[in-house]
């Protein structure tokens, strides 16, 4: 209940002072005006996009604006992860009528797709990083379309309004992060990122030397094309001059792909139904097919019935619970998930209460498992029918917020791996969506359930997360790049947050461990002493990957003292909030 007051009331507190200045607008003797500021917070991977999603909330903004206004900038100041060259996931919930609504911003095959285009003429996969950087693995980009439909339905600034931060830090400049600059060197020595000319001459200098921390960079082209998009919308990126450059880029020599202007024109954003799963107290919800985030439920549906009385993070057998738990769900995503327009996919089933009761039978917490495979949550012909397929994204970022109403917006969105196709169309990376697809579309003699197909999406483990109370008040608002190890970022962090009684700071600080297969990837300094050597007793094999780990996770939890944010020492993010006060300012 103090939840709910403190939250309402802080929301009533900031509609009052919003009418209290549209009243004195209209006046033009008017030398003061109030600014509300009632409590808000934003979490994200880079200080620019925080700093951008706090202007627009100062200025009355929702969740929704914030979440744009940071995502134009993180696809300029961390273009590595995302961008409008590639596509995304947002999850919005609303305050006032407790609603949740999904947008589904997945990038779509060309029409010209070819199920074989990532086989030699073998008939084997071809290298991944050739396919990366390929006009080959190009999607039709659909982040600025999801952005147009949810502004549409809970915006509250101009659209246009929300690109002036991106385009104002395009034209000064601002300065290559550590992060950044130690990406570019690693594209860079792979040789893909120095391929394309128009690449090579943004991240590289004369002398072909990465850019270095520190270094400026402006981007002329990309605020053009943003104040293209403001003024037009979506359309900017289906005809004209920049949709003409993303189809020049994709179909550029080598790997050429088959992207078209009719392709850019034909694919669209969806709204979609939200899928939750029922945990210990809460509801969390994610997002539905071709998102893989029914298996982050999963996971939190097997630890809890392995793990009825959590015993916390120095527990050995919550940490076995949750693996054990994380491979059998990984295990059912493999087999069975992908685009639901195209192919049957077991969304619910595989999260029903008495499937995973069913599936938590096999847990044996005193040993690890020797081999997991697929259960069967639709019978034996939905079963038979798959082939296993393991691909999957990187190149990702996260953003959570919540506004002085009590919205709250969850944005994962990805231009697939580092840099994307390592293709620049008119100042912003184009995406390689296309290679979340299975390259071979047969498996053992079956058809592979994420084989590439013409304006199919490609499966995708992003999941961002939004968990409600017994009451459907918003407690948890969570997300996290990092490929397929996102499903179990965002689970371990929830489960630390929920049932460890963790900040989500010091919860998103532990460990992580990805028991996709065996050895398990995990971060052996992060956990708690004498954790990893128990484990490894008790048979779980882990591999050291510490310098590698790509989480990024991005958290907000609601409590009745307010909103406690953290974010992923492992990237650059930062949390912003704004303190429930009314603030004034001086007209000029």
């Amino acid at each position: 209940m103090l939840k709910t007051v403190t939250r309402r009331l802080g929301a009533l507190f900031f509609a009052l002072a919003l009418s209290a200045c549209a009243a004195s607008s209209t006046t033009s003797t008017r030398t003061r005006e109030t600014r509300p500021t009632g409590e808000a917070m934003a979490v994200a991977a880079n200080p620019h996009a925080v700093e951008a999603a706090l202007e627009i909330l100062r200025e009355g903004g929702s969740a929704v604006d914030a979440a744009i206004a940071a995502e134009l900038v993180l696809g300029l100041v961390e273009p590595q992860s995302s961008g409008i060259g590639g596509g995304g996931f947002l999850l919005f919930y609303d305050g006032q009528s407790e609603r949740l609504t999904g947008y589904d911003g997945r990038e779509w095959a060309p029409a010209a797709a070819s199920p074989t285009q990532f086989l030699d003429a073998r008939g084997r996969p071809m290298p991944f990083l050739d396919a990366q950087a390929s006009g080959r693995a190009v999607g039709v980009p659909l982040l600025i379309p999801m952005l147009k439909l949810a502004h549409e339905d809970h915006g509250r600034l101009p659209w246009a309004r929300l690109f002036e931060p991106a385009i104002r830090l395009a034209e000064n400049g601002f300065e290559v992060s550590p992060r950044l600059s130690r990406l570019i060197a690693a594209a860079g020595d792979r040789g893909r990122l120095r391929a394309d000319f128009v690449t090579r001459a943004y991240f590289f200098d004369r002398e072909g030397a990465p850019l270095p921390v520190g270094a400026v960079l402006r981007n002329a082209a990309y605020a053009t094309t943003l104040r293209a998009i403001a003024a037009q919308g979506p359309s900017a990126m289906t005809q004209g001059p920049i949709a003409d450059s993303i189809v020049a880029a994709a179909r550029r020599n080598p790997r050429g792909g088959s992207l078209t202007l009719q392709d850019l024109q034909t694919a669209q954003p969806r709204r979609v139904e939200p899928v939750c799963g029922a945990y210990r107290v809460y509801r969390a919800c994610t997002m539905p097919a071709p998102s893989s985030g029914n298996a982050t439920l999963a996971i939190l549906g097997l630890y809890e019935r392995a793990r009825p009385n959590p015993g916390g993070a120095q527990n050995a057998d919550d940490w076995a619970a949750f693996l054990w738990a994380s491979r059998l769900a990984y295990a059912d995503r493999d087999h069975y998930m992908a685009d639901d327009q195209f192919v049957p996919t077991p969304t619910q089933e595989l999260i029903a209460p008495d499937y995973l009761t069913s599936r938590a039978a096999l847990i044996d917490l005193s040993r690890a498992p020797t081999q997991v495979s697929a259960g069967q949550p639709a019978g034996p012909e939905l079963y038979e029918r798959w082939g296993r397929d393991a691909g999957d994204d990187n190149g990702t970022t996260h953003i959570s917020i919540i506004d002085a109403w009590g919205n709250a917006v969850a944005m994962t969105a990805t231009v697939e791996s580092a840099f994307g196709a390592q293709r620049m169309a008119s100042g912003f990376l184009l995406n390689n969506q296309l290679t979340d697809f299975a390259f071979d579309p047969m498996l053992n003699g079956r058809p592979v359930a994420n084989a590439l197909a013409p304006l199919k999406r490609p499966r995708s483990s992003m999941s961002p997360m939004i968990v409600l109370d017994r009451d459907d008040e918003l407690e948890l608002v969570i997300g996290s790049p990092g490929g397929s190890s996102i499903i179990g970022y965002v689970a371990r962090t929830t489960i630390g947050i929920l049932d460890w009684n963790l900040s989500p700071q010091d919860a998103i600080n532990l460990a992580n461990i990805t028991a996709r297969n065996s050895p398990a990837n995990a971060e052996p300094a992060r956990l708690p002493p004498g954790i990893g050597e128990e484990l490894t007793r008790r048979g779980w094999e882990f591999r050291d990957t510490s310098a590698i780990e790509d989480s990024g996770i991005h958290a907000i939890r609601v409590t009745p003292n307010g909103f406690v944010g953290g974010a992923d020492p492992r990237r650059e993010g930062i949390v912003g909030r704004i303190a429930p006060a009314v603030e004034a300012r001086v007209a000029r």
